[in-house]
């Protein structure tokens, strides 16, 4: 196989009571493990098996494309929470929010926003493009902002499986207690300006 399921830095019950173990265990232990096993089987014996992930995601549709995304996309918003990291931007990445948005908190709110009115299943993103500037997106079903050229920072995952066994359907509650999970330093990071 080529494509392996990453370990978790953080323990199943570290990042409770905003996710409980349970839900990681299901989330990221049974539903990321089927869609990386699905992307192996899809691209064994094609021109894909030798691409990144990411090249995967940019190149391809359908199944393919759906299990790629979803694999890539579920790795990218577990690993960017922690039990202890920083609770606030800071730096450059800090100073464009500002600039964009007005203040975090008003950023946040937009970033709820986003995720409370998608319809259905999905994703909202923050991402930045060639610039640094920002903008919020957000993704139906396994949707990328890699597809339109943009770079992600960070993500909500919106799909009931996300938050359904700890907050059942309140959505706007679950999207505004993840704030306290994500931890900055790795936004910043993916920023990177």
């Amino acid at each position: 196989m080529k494509f392996t399921k990453p370990r978790l830095p953080y323990s199943l019950s570290d990042l409770e009571p905003v996710i409980s173990a349970t839900t990681i265990d299901f989330h990221y232990g049974k539903h990321e493990q089927a869609y990386i096993d699905n992307l192996n089987r899809l691209i064994d014996g094609t021109e894909y098996q030798d691409m990144a992930l990411e090249a995967i995601i940019r190149n391809s549709e359908g199944a393919l494309f759906n299990n790629a995304s979803q694999a890539w996309n579920h790795i990218f918003y577990f690993f960017q929470f922690s039990p202890s990291g920083f609770k606030g931007p800071g730096g450059k990445l800090a100073e464009q929010i500002i600039s964009q948005f007005g203040s975090v908190e008003e950023f946040k709110s937009k970033f709820e926003e986003a995720g409370v009115s998608l319809f259905g299943s999905g994703w909202v993103w923050l991402s930045a493009d060639e610039s640094g500037k920002l903008c919020i997106t957000q993704g139906g079903n396994a949707g990328n902002p890699m597809k339109e050229g943009l770079r992600p920072l960070l993500v909500f995952d919106v799909w009931e499986h996300a938050y359904y066994l700890d907050y059942q359907n309140r959505r706007a509650e679950y999207l505004k207690k993840l704030w306290d999970i994500v931890d900055w330093e790795v936004i910043e990071e993916r920023y990177g300006l």
